[in-house]
């Protein structure tokens, strides 16, 4: 186990600059900056990308085709609801929801923002919470961003709301547990099935014709966020990710022995780094990180540590300015009308300016 006071990266080392890795790293040779950090700084990213991979279970099927279809349009006050559901795979169908605002169409498309749920146990609750039909009107964050003027999908993740087990002989935390140890067996986790419904929700998005392709972020609570960072390194497409009280390092976990829900666990990546090290993959694109001081799931002293790993990987890119993090002292495992407006004004940066 890395010693929490270190960081897993620096210890590491970098790759050392040289024409094979500026080529590697998608630099032009003829204008690399002339800055060697920077340099070598892209070319451990795409190390670090390519060791994330092979621990998440390797690389993704070439993606089929979605097949979306529309189960039932409900027409709210300032946009309209879409019930949905797409493929992410030849056997499985992701269901979600859309919401549109009104005056959003293919002449006036809009930016868009894919919302993931939180876990909170409540696995008959998935997409419909931040849609805003049920759950907790603290997380009704789709309609919140909607009503903003956002073209919003919410999917249900595996083993939530309408993606249960079929046969109905395992129920909730059971069938989680079941559909974690199947990948495993397969040499894959959950994070990697998770990590590729998300990037068939960003595929879903670019094919309508109300989003602006150029403008489309992520937003999650509680596994929603960690779905956020879990996703981000993989899905160039989303310009501006938003993580909501989430980054539980496997230091904390380890000293602190919580029990967090299986997304969280990627088999081998203490051998290249922590957690903080996946968010850092997101760099140069724009992150923002909120965090409850007193939330027991990402205790704080471990999250401050990890911020200033985040926050140097950005600084080396030259990018300083797309990371933020913002921690609200006297709270806990909740979305605060802080947090919420970080939320707002990061996405209103970000993808309306």
């Amino acid at each position: 186990m890395f010693d929490k006071d270190s960081s897993p990266v620096l210890r590491r080392g970098f790759i050392q600059s040289s024409a094979i890795g500026l080529v590697a790293s998608g630099l032009n040779y003829s204008n690399a900056y002339n800055d060697t950090k920077k340099i070598e700084t892209m070319a451990n990213k795409k190390e670090l990308l390519e060791s994330l991979i092979a621990c998440l279970g390797g690389p993704w099927p070439k993606p089929c085709s979605l097949e979306p279809k529309t189960k039932k349009i409900i027409n709210k006050d300032g946009y309209r609801i879409e019930f949905i559901s797409y493929r992410a795979e030849e056997n499985d169908r992701v269901p979600a929801i859309l919401l549109v605002p009104d005056g959003v169409n293919e002449q006036n498309s809009a930016p868009a923002v894919t919302v993931w749920h939180q876990h909170n146990g409540e696995y008959h609750i998935g997409k419909s919470e931040p849609a805003g039909i049920t759950g907790s009107p603290m997380h009704h964050t789709g309609v919140a961003l909607a009503k903003q003027g956002y073209v919003v999908l919410c999917p249900d993740a595996l083993c939530f709301e309408e993606r249960q087990d079929t046969d109905g002989k395992l129920k909730n935390g059971n069938y989680e547990r079941f559909e974690f140890l199947k990948y495993v067996v397969h040499g894959k986790s959950m994070a990697w099935k998770n990590i590729l419904d998300m990037r068939r929700a960003v595929d879903y998005l670019v094919t309508k014709p109300e989003v602006n392709n150029d403008k489309i972020g992520c937003y999650g609570h509680s596994m929603g966020s960690t779905h956020t960072w879990l996703v981000g390194p993989h899905e160039p497409r989303l310009k501006a990710l938003v993580g909501n009280c989430c980054l539980p390092t496997y230091s904390a976990i380890h000293d602190t022995k919580i029990l967090h829900c299986f997304p969280n666990f990627i088999p081998g990546w203490m051998d290249h780094g922590d957690t903080p090290e996946i968010a850092s993959l997101i760099a140069p694109r724009p992150l923002h990180l909120n965090f409850g001081e007193e939330d027991r799931g990402s205790p704080i002293s471990f999250v401050e540590e990890g911020i200033e790993r985040i926050s140097k990987v950005y600084s080396e890119m030259r990018a300083s300015e797309n990371f933020s993090a913002f921690v609200d002292r006297g709270v806990g495992h909740v979305l605060s009308d802080e947090m919420w407006q970080k939320t707002k004004d990061f996405f209103n940066k970000h993808l309306k300016a």
